[in-house]
């Protein structure tokens, strides 16, 4: 037996996220920006979050993600590492 649904019209309310420090395009250094910021320039926002580690686990990088929910459109930066 299969069953299958879909979910619409979801909608949510971010209350308790961090603010943000806005930085500008001209500003922008992905190493020196704060882990989880706005980029703004004279027309957007966006959210950035950046994992500082690739270990998920040890950074809480989805505390940074959570934060950038309440902005429309987001950024999310994840290092990779080649061995």
């Amino acid at each position: 037996m299969n069953i299958a649904g879909k979910i619409t019209g979801l909608k949510y309310k971010i209350l308790l996220s961090d603010n943000l420090k806005e930085v500008g395009i001209e500003n922008f250094d992905i190493n020196e920006i704060p882990s989880a910021c706005l980029l703004t320039d004279d027309t957007y926002i966006f959210a950035v979050s950046k994992w500082v580690s690739p270990k998920r686990t040890r950074s809480y990088p989805f505390e940074r993600v959570f934060n950038t929910l309440n902005v429309s459109k987001k950024i999310t930066v994840i290092p990779i590492v080649k061995d």
